[in-house]
């Protein structure tokens, strides 16, 4: 039974003093460069901090806080080795294209035959506490994936804005202890909050559709046909032009969860290492004996489109896209995924 709260805004920076005390809080600041507002990055709050609801998904993904770039995952000493229980952490603003996105990395680390018990672990030891988006950027476009700009499952708390508060929902029974925990700072919503709430949302869902309707974004419904169709398509090759193999699109995605395992000795200690690893690399798909099946950045582009657009809608039912717009924003070579697709659909639709 999902169950509604209401917490005032005066009251939100005593909550988090009090999280601050049991938690590693995180929450997304503005960053403001030459006194502009630029952009929300995730940062640590302590006692005595003042939360600020970021109004869109932070710069960083939610990945961040599950894997790491590089990190020691096993290990062999005469000790033998023992990892200490990750850290309790609430990560406060986050967004429903990242908890659409974190889908893949669940499925990848815990839902198959092997299952990742770092990763296991950081997920049990972290609260969701979500929210509702309150306005978008230009690259955002999670309602091309039939994502909503508000979380509906998969978090643990959402908040929504509304008047001098918050609407508060609990998503999981880990989110309804932590509601009676917490008790003293939340009351049970009125219907007419609730029914506020959701103009809102209807609103702001409007907004956003206005604003991606003259970019004839390719939907969900036609993606995986199109990569099927078009795999043979010179779009491929035209987009590959500009691509300098940075992997910036890959490191920033929030669903791409490609790693690489390496053995490093020092002295007489060896340990085991994990990296993020990208399909946009030379070496990504390099076998023993040097044997390379996606040896150009033609193919090697085409390969992530179709792992993101594919794969994932046979294997999840949905694509490893949460329209979050990171990569367009990263990529120095201007590559943006909106206009790879409709190339392709243009190509195909020529075709025919």
């Amino acid at each position: 039974m999902i169950k509604i709260f209401y917490i005032k805004d005066k009251d939100l920076p005593f909550l988090i003093n009090s999280l601050c005390a049991d938690y590693k809080v995180f929450s997304p600041l503005i960053k403001e460069i030459e006194g502009e507002k630029t952009d929300y990055s995730y940062n640590r709050l302590f006692k005595g901090d003042i939360p600020r609801f970021s109004a869109y998904r932070a710069v960083e993904p939610l990945k961040t806080f599950f894997t790491s770039p590089l990190e020691k995952v096993s290990g062999y000493f005469k000790e033998g080795v023992n990892f200490r229980e990750p850290e309790k952490i609430v990560i406060f603003g986050v967004k429903s294209c990242d908890i659409q996105g974190h889908k893949v990395q669940d499925f990848v680390f815990l839902e198959g035959q092997e299952k990742d018990s770092l990763y296991r672990a950081r997920r049990e030891n972290t609260v969701l506490i979500s929210g509702d988006c309150t306005d978008f950027k230009n690259v955002c476009h999670c309602l091309a994936w039939e994502v909503l700009p508000h979380p509906t499952v998969g978090f643990d708390l959402n908040l929504s804005p509304l008047n001098d508060g918050y609407i508060v929902e609990s998503g999981s029974d880990r989110g309804e202890a932590f509601i009676q925990r917490y008790k003293d700072y939340f009351v049970p919503a009125k219907e007419t909050q609730v029914l506020a709430r959701k103009a809102k949302r209807e609103s702001f869902i409007e907004r956003l559709r206005k604003h991606l309707l003259p970019q004839g974004l390719v939907s969900k419904a036609e993606v995986q046909r199109l990569m099927k169709d078009g795999y043979s398509a010179d779009t491929w090759q035209k987009f590959m032009l500009t691509c300098v193999e940075c992997a910036g699109c890959n490191l920033i995605c929030d669903t791409c969860h490609c790693f690489l395992l390496s053995d490093e000795k020092d002295r007489d200690e060896f340990s085991r290492l994990k990296g993020w690893d990208c399909c946009q690399y030379t070496n990504f798909s390099r076998v023993a004996g040097g044997a390379n099946p996606l040896k150009t950045r033609t193919q090697r582009l085409r390969n992530r489109f179709i792992k993101k657009f594919d794969f994932f809608i046979d294997n999840m039912g949905i694509p490893a896209c949460c329209g979050c717009g990171r990569c367009i924003e990263v990529c120095p070579g201007k590559i943006d995924i909106r206009e790879v697709l409709k190339d392709v659909k243009d190509k195909v639709s020529r075709n025919k």
